[in-house]
């Protein structure tokens, strides 16, 4: 079955998939959680067989597990994988910066204005949700005006551990204004054409990761893969 979406016919399985995976990115399915076809399908009052195809493509993207006695649970958030995204993203984050502070459109620029100033509010009301999707189009228009939106696409493949590790950390601190700063100093590289600043920044800035993952493990070692001991 298809549904038209403005100009876009849009799938059952598609919407059921989408909905799926931010349900699970937004937390509102923390790790862990058990899920069963049958489940999903009378929630969205679907056949099975959409709900069976957004599992699979779900599970290949790390987000849902499958045991042979347990059932599909959401995947527990693996460090290692979280690590590896932010490395990834870090490199190429840095490079980006540097390219955006060399040349940078002024509409592009208006818009990072503009998004910084639905940051502020955001911390005023609180809204987590918000807050990250704001962080990523904040990152995202980066890209976007320094004409690298593909890169834009690889890096999300890596990114559901990362981004589910981030959603937590909004989550477990509401003091946002240390995540808005860093954003604002970005945006004022970029603004000034500093690339040595623009740089230095993003290099902090990416770095907040490994100092959260402590944290957060510590605090929700329920939603954190465990290492095997050798």
């Amino acid at each position: 079955m298809e549904y038209t979406i403005g100009t876009h016919a849009v799938s059952t399985r598609d919407i059921v998939y989408r909905s799926l995976k931010n349900q699970i990115l937004l937390l509102e399915l923390p790790p862990g959680t058990g899920i069963s076809e049958k489940e999903i399908s009378l929630k969205f009052n679907v056949s099975r067989t959409p709900v069976r195809e957004s599992f699979v493509r779900l599970a290949q993207e790390g987000l849902l597990a499958v045991y042979p006695q347990r059932g599909t649970v959401v995947s527990l958030i693996d460090s290692e994988l979280v690590e590896e995204a932010r490395f990834m993203r870090e490199h190429l984050e840095r490079a980006v910066i540097r390219e955006a502070c060399t040349s940078f459109p002024d509409h592009s620029l208006i818009d990072l204005k503009a998004n910084l100033d639905k940051q502020k509010l955001c911390i005023e009301d609180q809204d987590y949700k918000e807050m990250f999707m704001l962080d990523e189009e904040f990152h995202h228009l980066i890209f976007i005006g320094s004409s690298k939106k593909n890169t834009w696409e690889v890096v999300q493949q890596i990114k559901v551990h990362l981004n589910r590790s981030r959603m937590l950390k909004l989550t477990a601190d509401q003091n946002w204004e240390h995540l808005y700063q860093q954003h604002y100093n970005l945006y004022e590289a970029i603004r000034q054409q500093d690339i040595a600043q623009g740089d230095q920044m993003m290099q902090e800035h990416m770095a907040l990761t490994i100092a959260d993952q402590k944290m957060l493990m510590e605090k929700y070692p329920q939603y954190y893969k465990q290492k095997q001991a050798i």
